[in-house]
């Protein structure tokens, strides 16, 4: 694969990063901000008014049900702490600044351990496909930061 290339699949991936860690903000906030299992709860309730037997809306009350304040309140934090370490990252890595790399390389084999974690014992198909997107990822950060060390073209 051409050097060009390999760079254009670097960047679209730390883009792809990018946005994934903005919306880990947004959602963050709307969990520190307002009580999301209500309002999925209430959401729930007024489909399962009009269907009974809808299979979305049953599983979205019956998981609303069991999320609890400081639930939410963890998972604000979690989401908020992930989406900023991320956006720092990312803006770093886009400047091409020498800290961002190797930063990067340690935050994403921290997160792809913790995913791989959570994968045996879930088994969950999207933890594995965003697993798998973290590890090509960091070969590319990787490759990146090899070629620009090699050219001299990184900044503090």
């Amino acid at each position: 694969m051409r050097e060009k290339n390999i760079f254009r699949l670097f960047e679209i991936g730390v883009v792809l990063k990018g946005a994934n860690a903005l919306l880990e903000i947004v959602l963050g906030g709307l969990l520190l901000f307002f009580n999301v299992g209500d309002i999925v709860r209430a959401f729930a309730q007024n489909a399962l008014v009009e269907d009974p037997d809808s299979f979305l809306a049953n599983h979205l009350y019956g998981y609303a049900s069991h999320f609890s304040a400081q639930a939410e309140f963890y998972s604000a934090l979690y989401l908020l702490s992930h989406g900023i370490i991320k956006v720092f990252l990312v803006v770093g890595l886009l400047r091409r600044k020498m800290w961002a790399y190797p930063a990067s390389l340690a935050v994403l084999a921290l997160f792809v351990t913790y995913q791989t974690i959570r994968f045996l014992g879930t088994h969950s198909i999207p933890l594995a496909l965003l697993t798998v997107f973290d590890l090509t990822l960091m070969w590319l950060v990787w490759h990146e930061y090899r070629r620009m060390s090699k050219e001299g073209g990184l900044r503090s």
